[in-house]
Formats: C-alpha cells, sequence, structure tokens
C-alpha cells in the first residue's frame, strides 16, 4: 500500500513539474526580437519608445537588430530568427503573392513617405531633379522600396533608367554611402542622420527629399507572421500600445526634445545633427500620426512597384494588412 502511494505521490509530482515547465515555455517572457531595415531617425517613434521607457512601462524588453535591408529583415522574420520586422510592406506583399501560408501580415505604419534623401558630389542651391540628366546615381537593390521609389520619382521628371540616366542596382543597401564616398556614382540617397552627417563631413551635399516628390505611401511598418500575432497576442497589443504613445509624443514634442531623448541609440551624432535630420522629416511630414493604413497610400506602393516591373500582380489589401489590432487599441483609448 505505501508503495503504491509513493508510486502515486512521484508521478504526481512528475506530471506537476512536467505541467509546470510547459506553461513556463508557453508563456511569453516579454522579450521581442526586433529587426529593423536599418538604424536612422526616420524611424523615431521607436526610439522614443525604447528609450522613453514605454516598452518597459508594458512589461516588453526589446532586443533590436539592424537587418541591414528589407530583405533580410523577412528572412529573419520566416526563420524565426526575428519576432517583429520594421520594413517596406513591400516583402510582406511579395511573400503573400509566393503563395506562402504563414506570411507575415502588417499590423502598424510608422512612416509614410520615403525617408531617404538625395546625395550630391557637388553643392546646388537651385537643385532640380533635371539637372541629373547623363548622370549615375546608386539607387539601391532591385525590388527594394527606396530604389522603386527613386525610379518612380525620377520618371516623373522625365529620367528613364538606361535612356538619359543610369540607375546602379548592384549595391547592398548598407554598402550604398561607403560605395558612393570611393568613388560610385554621381549622386545616391541616403536616410538620415548619415546624410547630414555625411555632408557635415564634406564629403556630399544633400540636395533633395525623395519622399517630399514621391508622395504618401506606406514606407515602413511592422510587421509578424500570423502564427506568432496568434500565439503572441499579447505581446503584439503590448507592443503597438508603447508604439502609438510613442507616435504622439513624436507628433507634439520639438525635434530638439526628441533629439535629446534618443540621442543614446546615437551615440557619435551630436544633439544638434540629431535635431536637424528629426526636423527635416517632420518638414515633409514622414512620421505618420496614426499606425493605422490607408488602403489608397497601399495602391499607390503597389503602383509604385508595378511600374518598377518588379510584380505585375496586386495583393489584396485585407489580406496583406491587419488593420484591426491598432484599431482596437485606439478605440479602446478614448
Amino acid at each position: 500500500m505505501k508503495k503504491t502511494l509513493i508510486c502515486i505521490i512521484i508521478l504526481v509530482l512528475i506530471l506537476s513539474v512536467s505541467l509546470f515547465a510547459l506553461a513556463a515555455c508557453n508563456k511569453d517572457d516579454g522579450v521581442i526580437r526586433l529587426s529593423e531595415v536599418t538604424h536612422s531617425v526616420f524611424y523615431a517613434p521607436l526610439y522614443v519608445a525604447i528609450e522613453g521607457g514605454y516598452f518597459a512601462d508594458e512589461g516588453l524588453k526589446i532586443e533590436l537588430s539592424n537587418g541591414g535591408g528589407a530583405d533580410n529583415c523577412m528572412t529573419a522574420l520566416l526563420s524565426n530568427q526575428a519576432d517583429i520586422g520594421l520594413f517596406g510592406p513591400e516583402s510582406c506583399i511579395y511573400v503573400y503573392n509566393a503563395g506562402r501560408t504563414d506570411y507575415p501580415r502588417v499590423f502598424g505604419q510608422l512612416t509614410k513617405k520615403d525617408g531617404s534623401f538625395l546625395i550630391g558630389r557637388t553643392k546646388s542651391d537651385n537643385f532640380k531633379w533635371e539637372d541629373m540628366a547623363g548622370s549615375t546615381v546608386i539607387g539601391g537593390r532591385v525590388g527594394g522600396v527606396p530604389a522603386m521609389t527613386l525610379e518612380y520619382l525620377l520618371k516623373m521628371h522625365g529620367l528613364n533608367d538606361k535612356q538619359n540616366i543610369n540607375i546602379d542596382y548592384s549595391i547592398d543597401f548598407d554598402l550604398i554611402t561607403a560605395a558612393f564616398k570611393s568613388g560610385t556614382g554621381d549622386y545616391c540617397t541616403m536616410f538620415e542622420p548619415v546624410a547630414s552627417n555625411f555632408e557635415k563631413a564634406g564629403d556630399g551635399y544633400v540636395l533633395a527629399s525623395v519622399g517630399e516628390g514621391a508622395g504618401d505611401m506606406p514606407y515602413t511598418a511592422f510587421s509578424a507572421t500570423q502564427s506568432y500575432i496568434e500565439k503572441h497576442r499579447d505581446n503584439v497589443d503590448a507592443f503597438m500600445r508603447a508604439i502609438i504613445k510613442a507616435m504622439d509624443y513624436v507628433q507634439t514634442a520639438s525635434s530638439e526634445d526628441i533629439a535629446k531623448l534618443i540621442a543614446p541609440q546615437f551615440a557619435g551624432t551630436d544633439i544638434a545633427t540629431l535635431s536637424n535630420a528629426i526636423q527635416k522629416y517632420k518638414d515633409i511630414d514622414a512620421y505618420s500620426s496614426t499606425p493605422i493604413m490607408k488602403k489608397s497610400d497601399f495602391e499607390h506602393l503597389q503602383d509604385v512597384i508595378i511600374e518598377a516591373g518588379v510584380m505585375n500582380k496586386r495583393a489584396d489589401f485585407d489580406k496583406v494588412v491587419d488593420n484591426s489590432i491598432a484599431q482596437a487599441l485606439l478605440d479602446s483609448a478614448k
């Protein structure tokens, strides 16, 4: 009898430990592995959420990594090396059109214009896009929104690749600055604060904003696979609450105050340079005031992609974009 009772107690203890271990494995630990397409003040609301303690207030710890391009960020998501990605929605469109079942969905927009600036080798106080005729510009990766938006904008000004301008697509996004500095091309594009630091060093001149010329489109957004969103919905909700709070702050705070707050994210860049870069983005209305993506902007993005000849099949807005998460949070805050 005693042996039987002892065996039962042991079995109960083993079962209890197993259930506890299983629960621990399934429980969200509050850690989110976030892969960003590049590190730029263009994503100021994200860094406000980090440095302002908004994520911490939600019980989240962000493990931030620089993917060095949307394709790399998408690879990280699909291989489970990242939980959430910050990159252009075009990558989600490509994966969806390819027929993947557990494809990443966009659940929050962060910026609504191209964040790159055109850099030239000579200063021009009266620059016109038409001035680039006959030159070579480093455009970035084929299929990437920075390259396609630039090409779209150049066509608006009568400049067509291989006709009256040469667009170099052979250089990876994160190598553009080094390539241009080493003498490749007559023009290139850079995000801030890289562009301002480049000009400050006397290596080139900021001539124009690509985003201002190309118009509104969902340029960068947060995405995650459907399975991650379903299994970690509490984390996703908490993540978006922090982002919404940070977006509101960026809309109302001065560029200098934002710069001071996010300065730890940009070691080596002074406050004045950061503030100037942030103001440039504010001036062209690049920061989204809401994480809700507009269908019209999504279709404009697809227009740009189709015009570039990268795809000919449109994706269904409601399949690629899930506004319901952010909308529910905004509604509950009213």
